[in-house]
């Protein structure tokens, strides 16, 4: 049986309580809402007030099912199996023979805890008869699973009940629990699976014990009638409410204004890296932050010595005699993230822009803070160092040759090979490099201008060949490592930037930051934080406070500039329509195509301060795993600062567009045909 297994990644206490946790386990499920033939099950107790979110946000009848933990002798917390209403017995025979359960210990809890199960059906449902399970599909709701064995216990009972489907709805659960149950269930819907998963009430913010009179009055609280509920204020109307309409996406300037008030890091994301109305906006809103508010740097998630080069021409200092030209550098895979049309267009604004400012600190740069230029960068150290210290560019490439005994110039490949011994580690070369580069007494490169930025240029350079040797090592470890060595990077980078461009000014450097949301965004307020993954944004938060703004992007469908696969052509492709919970569509249905919209100025309501999924797309976009591939939860008004929604985009045009890009755009009806 190939069951589906619809789940996410959480982090820890990413649900406030079992209430919140069950809104958006029913956003899951929304697919069910009003069908006649379908049932919610919660199991008693800490099940139950999830289940009541969910049979009531789907209007479906509620009911209880009862399930006993069969504890070990001596150590009752540790289940070896569960009995369920109507006396199904499950055993984890693993469990029982490692704790030497005997037979007699075995009838002695189990008559035990059947005595306790047949008083709690009783006091939960009082006279009412259960619901008639036969011919129904039933969702069968609990607020998380460890060994699963209650669960199973509770499957095995209802079997005999003769439903039509069972399907499993659960916030949280290992991913070993959701798939070893999907086996025997028609689906099992897990709103998070943290890798790390320790015990269920790690993602609660608040578990307590829930006390049998809640379960009672939940159970006696109608869920099918939409008027007997109290109504709240969905998202989509508290933003149809508070938010503020954009032209191109852009806030009018006097709310603009307002927003970014004296910060100095306005961090602008993007939930593609191939959309157009995206790239186009963020230009635009950082013309105006340099033309209104003073910024003098614009950051990317661009590597370092490409992004230089294009600071060296909008400076007027370099040797191209284009943006285009400029622009070149950006060889690597994705190259249309800066290799396209808008991103060619605002560099060219940034050119003559700088060359009407009457002195050279007036000019605003251009720098990339990513760390993937391994070879590059070491290129550049070594060139600086020829130009001013013939011996110091000696023992670098004496040093840099490590990583030609590793691998050719495949920085993927030395990282595999470093990480498993099939080759050397050149980590202590890199890091003698960059102690030197920042250690060497270059006394006539001490004062300002030119001299000061070059030399500024080439120490990023070394910190780069450092953390790209540090990440290409640890990618093999695992991705959280990896993407923390990286994000790290770009807020060390950020901060040194911000550094170095106050020393020559009279005033702190302001700088506009361009990244995807996934790095713009908080991961204290996303479920990335399982693994302890960070974030630039979280960094920057915790380092300047309200001295920065995040601002994150959305769209709800359109067209994307993506691969199918890493490394492979860019392809124009359509974008499916978000899925059902997510911020997306609820934006969507706030019936604004192109809006601002911060959460701050809308108060703490429950609809605004929840959780529902966001969706991310990269360089790749896979349209097939859609959920599994470009989506993970959100806690809405913590993640960013404020939202610009843009309900439907374009893919972002390549500057060498090629046919492959020309001809691969999706029918609207992609994937079904239909």
């Amino acid at each position: 049986m190939n069951t589906p297994v619809t789940a996410k990644t959480t982090a820890p206490q990413l649900f406030r309580d079992r209430r919140e946790a069950g809104r958006a386990l029913a956003e899951l499920l929304s697919g069910f809402r009003d069908h006649d033939d379908v049932v919610v099950l919660g199991l008693a107790r800490g099940g139950v007030p999830v289940a009541f979110e969910v049979a009531a946000s789907l209007r479906l009848p509620l009911d209880v099912f009862v399930v006993r933990k069969l504890g070990l002798p001596g150590n009752e917390e540790f289940a070896f199996g569960a009995i369920a209403a109507g006396g199904r017995i499950v055993l984890d025979d693993d469990v029982v023979r490692a704790g030497r359960v005997t037979q007699e210990q075995l009838r002695t809890v189990v008559e035990r805890e059947t005595r306790t199960l047949e008083k709690r059906e009783r006091l939960y449902r009082g006279a009412r008869p259960p619901l008639e399970i036969a011919g129904t599909t039933v969702i069968l709701v609990d607020d998380g699973l460890a060994t699963g064995a209650s669960m199973r216990a509770a499957v095995s009972a209802l079997r005999e009940r003769e439903p039509a489907a069972i399907i499993i709805a659960v916030p949280v659960a290992p991913e070993s629990t959701c798939l070893a149950l999907a086996g025997a269930v028609d689906e099992v819907v897990c709103a998070s699976m943290p890798t790390l998963f320790a015990a269920v009430g790690q993602s609660y913010r608040t578990f307590p014990q829930v006390p049998d009179d809640e379960v009672r009055t939940l159970l006696s609280t109608p869920t099918t009638t939409p008027s007997e509920l109290p109504h709240e204020q969905t998202l989509a109307e508290v933003v149809a409410r508070s938010a503020i309409e954009c032209r191109y996406g852009v806030p009018p300037d006097a709310v603009l204004d307002d927003f970014i008030g004296d910060a100095e890091f306005v961090l602008i994301g993007e939930s593609s890296h191939g959309t157009e109305e995206f790239y186009d906006s963020r230009a635009r809103i950082t013309r105006w932050l340099i033309e209104n508010k003073g910024f003098t740097a614009v950051a990317a998630e661009a590597d370092w010595p490409d992004a230089y080069r294009v600071n060296r021409w909008v400076q007027g200092t370099g040797s191209d005699g284009s943006a285009d030209e400029a622009l070149s550098g950006f060889e690597r895979f994705p190259a249309w993230m800066w290799r396209n049309t808008v991103v060619k267009d605002f560099v060219d604004w940034l050119h003559r822009y700088n060359a009407g400012r009457a002195q050279d600190l007036d000019r605003v740069g251009f720098y990339g803070l990513d760390l993937y230029s391994l070879h590059r960068s070491m290129q550049d150290v070594i060139a600086y160092l020829d130009t001013v210290d013939r011996e110091a560019a000696r023992r670098a490439r004496a040093r840099y040759a490590c990583f030609d005994h590793s691998t050719a110039a495949d920085g993927q490949a030395y990282g595999y090979a470093a990480a498993f011994g099939a080759g050397q580690s050149c980590e202590q070369q890199v890091v003698t490099q960059l102690v030197e580069m920042y250690a060497a007494t270059l006394e006539r490169l001490r004062g300002d201008g030119a001299e000061a930025d070059e030399l500024f240029c080439a120490r990023r350079n070394a910190v780069a060949v450092k953390d790209a040797e540090l990440y290409y090592r640890t990618m093999f470890r695992g991705r959280v490592t990896s993407w923390n060595v990286r994000d790290r990077h770009m807020a060390e980078t950020l901060d040194a930037l911000a550094e170095h461009l106050s020393s020559r000014s009279s005033s702190p450097a302001k700088i506009v930051v361009w990244a995807h949301n996934s790095h713009v965004g908080d991961a204290r307020a996303t479920e990335v934080g399982a693994d302890g993954q960070l974030t630039l944004g979280q960094l920057v938060r915790e380092r300047y406070g309200r001295r920065c703004r995040l601002i994150g992007f959305s769209t709800f469908e359109g067209t994307v500039t993506a691969a199918d696969e890493w490394g492979g052509p860019a392809r124009r492709m359509t974008i499916r329509r978000a899925l059902p919970g997510s911020v997306e569509e609820a934006f969507h249905q706030a019936g604004v195509q192109s809006f601002f919209w911060s959460s701050q100025a809308t108060g703490a309501a429950d609809s605004v301060d929840s959780i529902r999924l966001a969706r991310a797309i990269g360089v790749i976009y896979l349209p097939e795993t859609e959920r599994q591939s470009h989506y993970f939860h959100v806690r809405v008004p913590e993640q960013f600062d404020a939202y610009i929604h843009l309900d439907r985009t374009e893919a972002i045009r390549p500057l060498e567009p090629f046919g492959m890009w020309e001809e691969s755009q999706h029918p609207e009806t992609y994937p079904t045909g239909l």
